[in-house]
């Protein structure tokens, strides 16, 4: 298809960090195994139609970056907002784009060629391939480069450090503000006991009350809070972390620390979904987290979960097969 040159891939999103994270974490891992320009596209939709079911938005409506030829040989789009672009591209491109989409559409799958949704979604079909968890961007060389970055700050802090990474309000779960407190105090008191160090993230869905209950607990231990200001040093704390602890709201933020290969702890939060009790209890039968119960316990090593580089892999071999 690409006659010897790179491969052309557009990652495409809604800009929100954890949905684009996902389109260009696959767009990057397909250019670790073969030559390729990325180029990340973001878009949105006109007076709050992005909130219809996808086949009611007309395309006219969209806003962000330009949608049009020449198409990518590679469409990577995760999240709902794509789905009015991603469930007509292989009519636009009369099928010589190849469509990835990740997560599942709630779409009919024959307008994809690659569907990658999480295995705890349950989805099935002969263009579907399940990974555990999500797409991401972590790999040993991004979190070297970004642990440089934060060196200064990071370096001297006493082991063990220890990264919490907070999430927040989603449709199965809450953080309220006294909940937020008692596990920052049962974090305080596992880092005193240890004699280690904090290094402490919130997400965009942290609630203003946990986030201002979390930090007037934990801001008094040696480390670093982020406080949403400046650079953000996520990339940073998993690198520098021992030990990695995240809520148990989301995906993205487990597949992340799975990927460090680092001990995972997973934070309880109100709040049930049994398709994150299904993620959850296979990290916890691969070995790789745990639920949080107070206490950096000992865990045994485990292989840095790699299911973005094998989607990759899986991509371009079905890229290759419908040359």
């Amino acid at each position: 298809m690409t006659a010897g040159r790179p491969l052309r891939i557009w990652a495409v999103s809604d800009g929100r960090a954890g949905i684009e994270a996902q389109a260009l974490g696959l767009a990057e891992a397909v250019a670790r195994l073969r030559p390729a320009l990325i180029t990340r596209k973001r878009i949105g939709w006109r007076g709050g139609l992005g909130r219809l079911p996808w086949r009611m938005i007309p395309p006219a409506a969209r806003t962000g970056d330009a949608i049009a030829p020449p198409w990518p040989d590679i469409w990577i789009a995760a999240g709902r907002a794509t789905l009015p672009l991603s469930t007509r591209m292989l009519d636009w491109a009369d099928g010589r784009t190849f469509v990835v989409q990740t997560q599942d559409p709630k779409a009919p799958l024959a307008r994809f060629d690659l569907v990658a949704p999480p295995q705890h979604d349950g989805l099935t079909g002969p263009n579907v391939f399940p990974i555990l968890g999500a797409p991401n961007r972590i790999t040993p060389e991004a979190l070297a480069l970004e642990f440089a970055r934060f060196q200064e700050r990071l370096a001297p802090l006493p082991h063990p450090r220890v990264a919490v990474v907070v999430g927040g309000r989603s449709k199965a779960h809450r953080l309220p503000a006294d909940h937020a407190r008692r596990l920052a105090g049962d974090i305080a008191r596992m880092i005193d006991e240890s004699g280690g160090s904090l290094m402490l993230s919130f997400t965009r869905r942290t609630p203003a009350p946990a986030r201002a209950a979390m930090s007037g607990e934990l801001s008094s231990l040696p480390g670093v809070v982020w406080d949403g200001t400046g650079e953000n040093p996520y990339f940073a704390f998993l690198a520098a972390a021992d030990a990695i602890l995240v809520t148990e709201d989301s995906t993205n933020l487990a597949t992340d620390a799975a990927a460090t290969g680092k001990p995972l702890f997973i934070l309880p939060m109100p709040g049930h979904s049994a398709k994150l009790a299904r993620f959850h209890a296979e990290l916890e039968r691969r070995g790789i987290a745990r639920p949080f119960a107070g206490a950096l316990t000992p865990v045994d090593a485990y292989e840095p979960l790699a299911e973005t580089d094998r989607l990759a892999r899986e991509l371009l071999r079905r890229y290759d097969g419908s040359a």
